[in-house]
């Protein structure tokens, strides 16, 4: 595995895959950070348009990603990820919603239970989905950051101005 940190609006995020389709993409400050293995590689340059795009989603002027992704989950937690990565910029679903979207009503806590193992923050955009009454639920890097990413979506925060700027990538 080759990996990468950056450092984002939300603190440092980690990057990781083969270096051509991202497996990872975790917030280091999260409640389960991953743990980089001895095996895993550091190259500063691994995933630069993945970066690039990053960067441009926290400045305001991307609203959607291209990004080669190896989503590794079992049938119905890919079913899920894939029901999350069609919910529009700027708009939220509750766990429900999503549900009934992948053709399962009854199922909204394992629907939240996939949304929490959501190995690619940010780009497969589980902070998009909120509890059936609007209030914000669960989020692996914490409520504060799943309010900064709906915020900046919604035009509140000035552009480029999350918590800190726009990403630079971190020396190591």
């Amino acid at each position: 595995m080759i990996y990468t940190t950056i450092e984002s609006p939300l603190g440092e995020l980690l990057l990781a895959g083969d270096g051509e389709a991202l497996q990872r993409l975790d917030m280091r400050g999260g409640r389960r950070p991953v743990q980089i293995a001895p095996t895993w590689r550091h190259e500063d340059d691994a995933f630069a348009d993945v970066i690039e795009q990053l960067r441009g989603y926290f400045d305001g002027r991307r609203r959607e990603f291209d990004v080669e992704l190896a989503l590794a989950g079992n049938r119905f937690e890919l079913r899920v990820w894939e029901a999350l990565r069609e919910i529009p910029y700027g708009q939220t679903v509750s766990y429900g919603q999503i549900a009934r979207r992948i053709g399962e009503p009854g199922v909204a806590r394992a629907v939240g239970l996939a949304n929490g193992r959501n190995p690619i923050a940010v780009i497969v955009p589980c902070h998009r989905v909120i509890g059936a009454d609007g209030t914000l639920t669960g989020y692996g890097g914490g409520l504060e950051r799943k309010r900064l990413l709906l915020d900046l979506e919604a035009g509140v925060l000035p552009l480029g101005a999350g918590a800190g700027g726009s990403p630079d990538r971190e020396s190591q």
